[in-house]
């Protein structure tokens, strides 16, 4: 496989994982289709009746003008959709809006199918990069975003969305991590691991405060992080659990992750991994001015 084209690599690793998977992959275009992948996406994010996170037309709209939707099914039944529209026209990217997997069907490699089969479409047609944006609390998008598929975290965007009333995102501020995704990358030999740094480094935000909360263990200020050359940000381990059970340490954890990472991104650091236990990794950029 590793000589063969990104294109064909992605195709492949795409067979494999709907294959390991259980799933048919597969790219909509028809209406009556699309309707059923907005109302998985409904049920997904359980949105209120007439609330759906994708309109039927709008994704019918969007294909008929070159954009993507795809899906996977078991034995005839939509499992699995995303769809993705193209940034602006000096920026040769498929933004990928949407994707989400029924519950049931959870923790079977489905979202990886989909997303090797979106970037061989992408391949295909010359778009070198994939951009997505994910909940920064949601640990285990962070571990399939940025280690599974080897992402790039582009920004920290606060509040994207403004106020949701789904069951996923209602009272919470809509937070989310712009991701990148190198397509031309796929298929090269993985980047030698960089974690742990040597010292001077440690833990800037623990999940070791009362009651399992979080908790700084450095001084936040910019000041201070010079001194630092490497530094952790932790998430809880089950933000979606936490929302039903403790709705306002669910909260606590948003602002403080917030208030980690928005400023470290802003300035001259990068999140060069993520582990269940101790959450994003950051480096100092060594190309960043002093």
């Amino acid at each position: 496989m590793a000589d063969e084209s990104p294109a064909a690599t992605a195709r492949a690793l795409a067979r494999e994982a709907a294959r390991t998977s259980g799933v048919s992959l597969a790219d909509l275009r028809d209406a009556a289709d699309l309707e059923a992948a907005a109302g998985l996406w409904g049920e997904v994010w359980q949105s209120a009746p007439g609330s759906l996170p994708m309109h039927p037309g709008l994704l019918v709209a969007l294909v008929h003008t070159g954009n993507h939707v795809n899906a996977a099914r078991v034995d005839g039944r939509l499992v699995g959709a995303a769809a993705g529209f193209f940034h602006e026209p000096a920026h040769p990217a498929l933004h990928s809006h949407i994707a989400g997997v029924l519950p049931e069907f959870g923790g079977r490699g489905i979202g990886r199918a989909l997303k090797y089969h979106q970037a061989a479409w992408c391949l295909e047609r010359g778009i070198p990069e994939i951009t997505w944006t994910f909940d920064p609390l949601v640990a285990r998008n962070a571990h399939f975003n940025l280690t599974g598929l080897r992402t790039g975290v582009v920004e920290y965007l606060q509040d994207l969305y403004g106020t949701m009333n789904d069951g996923l995102n209602a009272g919470h501020p809509t937070d989310r991590l712009m991701v990148s995704w190198d397509l031309t990358s796929i298929g090269s030999p993985d980047a030698p691991a960089v974690w742990p740094p040597p010292e001077p480094g440690g833990v800037l935000l623990g999940a070791d405060g009362p009651d399992g909360g979080p908790r700084f263990h450095r001084d936040a200020t910019p000041g201070h992080r010079q001194g630092l050359g490497w530094c952790s940000v932790a998430v809880p381990s089950d933000i979606e659990a936490l929302r039903i059970a403790r709705p306002r340490l669910a909260l606590e954890w948003r602002f403080a992750v917030r208030a980690a990472l928005e400023p470290l991104l802003a300035s001259d650091w990068v999140v060069t991994g993520f582990d269940p236990t101790t959450g994003y990794h950051l480096e100092r950029n060594p190309d960043a001015a002093a």
